[in-house]
C-alpha cells in the first residue's frame, strides 16, 4: 500500500523579540500534521524538564554547625533556611565530577552568592542570590560541594559516608529550565487551516540558552527513536502535489478558451490574430507584448485588464505555476483542433 505524503514543518523560528535572549525563548514550528503538535510538544517539554543537565549544591558544612536543625548566632537566618537559599544558587560549570567551593567572609550584614569563591572553569550566575544576613560582625565559614546531576536528587542520594561530621546533604535540583510551556494553534497550508503550529516557550537560568536546551532535547528524542526505525522498512509515498483551492480555481479559469470572454469586437479579432486561443496563452504576455500586436490599442489593452482584473488574473502570469504538463498537453491538443475547425470553416467559406 503506498502512503499519502504526511505534512512535513518547513521551518523552526524563533520570536525576533526572545532572539538573543540567554534565559528566556520562543520557537514556532510550522506547518504540522493536525494532531502532531500536541505529540511533539508534550514529549520535547517531557524531556526538557527531565533531561537537561546542570550543577547545584549537593552539600555544606557550616564552621561551628553539628547538623541542620541549628541556629548560628550572629546570623538571621537558622540552618534550614540558609540551606533552601542554597538550592537557589545557580552555576556555569565546566566540570563532571564534584568540585569543592568555599564561603568565608568576616562582616556584618547580607551574604549573597557572589561571596562564594569558585575554582577556574566555574560561574555563579545569580551573584545577587540571596543567602543569609549577618546582624553582627562575625567570621561566616561554609564549605560546599557542587555536583553535576539531571533534574532533581535528593539528599540520600548524593549523601556522602565518609564525609566529615557536620557535613549536610542537600536536595539538589540540577535543572537549568525554570519553566517550559507549549501551545498549539491552526495554521494554513494554500487555503487549508487544519494544520498545527507548535509554539515552545522556555526559560532557563542561562547556564543553557534556550535554543540549546531545544536542540539538547531534540537530539534526546532523535537518539531514542532511531532504535524503533528499521532499514528495511520502507514508506512508498504516493506523489501527491497538495493544491490550495485559489489554485484549483486559477488552473481551471487558464484553461477557458478566449472565445468565452465577453469582449468588443476589436478585442476578439485582435486575440485570433495573435493567435492567443486560452486564458494561458493570454496571460502569459506582458502588457508592452500585447501592444505589439496589429491594431492592438490601448482601449483594447485596458479593456483585457478590467476582464481579467475581475476574474483574479493579470497579464504577465506564469502558467506553468498552475497547471501540470498534462494540462499544457491538453490545450496543445484543444489547440490544434481549434485551428482545424477554423481552416474547416475558412475553406468553406470560399467554396460559397
Amino acid at each position: 500500500m503506498k502512503w499519502k505524503p504526511i505534512q512535513m514543518p518547513e521551518e523552526l523560528w524563533e520570536d525576533p523579540q526572545t532572539k538573543g535572549n540567554p534565559t528566556f525563548g520562543r520557537f514556532v514550528l510550522e506547518p504540522l500534521e493536525k494532531g502532531y503538535g500536541i505529540t511533539i510538544g508534550n514529549a520535547l517539554r517531557r524531556v526538557i524538564l527531565s533531561s537537561m543537565q546542570g550543577a547545584a549544591i549537593e552539600s555544606v558544612k557550616i564552621e561551628g554547625v553539628l547538623h541542620e536543625f541549628s541556629t548560628i548566632e550572629g546570623v538571621y537566618e537558622d540552618v534550614p533556611e540558609i540551606i533552601l537559599n542554597l538550592k537557589g544558587v545557580r552555576f556555569k560549570v565546566d566540570l563532571d565530577e564534584p568540585k569543592p567551593v568555599r564561603l568565608d567572609v568576616e562582616k556584618e550584614g547580607e551574604v549573597v552568592a557572589g561571596d562564594i569563591e569558585v575554582p577556574a572553569g566555574m560561574t555563579i550566575l545569580n551573584p545577587d542570590h540571596h543567602i543569609c544576613t549577618i546582624t553582627k560582625k562575625r567570621r561566616l565559614v561554609m564549605e560546599m560541594t557542587v555536583g553535576v546531576g539531571k533534574g532533581f536528587s535528593v539528599a540520600d542520594e548524593h549523601r556522602d559516608p565518609n564525609a566529615p561530621i557536620g557535613t549536610i546533604a542537600i536536595d539538589a535540583i540540577y535543572s537549568p529550565v525554570k519553566k517550559v510551556n507549549y501551545t498549539v494553534e491552526p495554521a494554513r497550508v494554500g487555503q487549508k487551516t487544519d494544520y498545527d503550529r507548535l509554539i515552545i516557550e522556555i526559560t532557563t537560568d542561562g547556564s543553557l540558552t534556550p535554543r540549546e536546551t531545544l536542540a539538547m532535547a531534540s537530539n534526546i528524542l532523535i537518539d531514542h527513536f532511531k532504535y524503533f526505525a528499521h532499514p528495511d522498512v520502507v514508506l512508498e509515498q504516493i506523489e501527491e502535489e497538495e493544491v490550495d483551492e485559489e489554485t484549483k480555481r486559477i488552473r481551471q479559469l487558464l484553461k477557458l478558451p478566449v472565445s468565452e470572454l465577453e469582449l468588443s469586437v476589436r478585442a476578439s479579432n485582435c486575440l485570433r490574430n495573435a493567435n492567443i486561443k486560452f486564458l494561458a496563452d493570454l496571460v502569459s504576455k506582458t502588457e508592452q507584448e500585447m501592444l505589439k500586436f496589429r491594431n492592438f490599442g490601448r482601449k483594447s489593452l485596458q479593456e483585457l485588464q478590467t476582464v481579467l482584473g475581475k476574474l483574479g488574473l493579470r497579464f504577465g502570469m506564469n502558467p506553468a505555476d498552475f497547471l501540470t504538463e498534462e494540462d499544457f498537453k491538453e490545450l496543445e491538443q484543444r489547440r490544434e483542433q481549434l485551428l482545424k475547425e477554423e481552416r474547416e470553416r475558412e475553406a468553406s467559406g470560399k467554396k460559397k
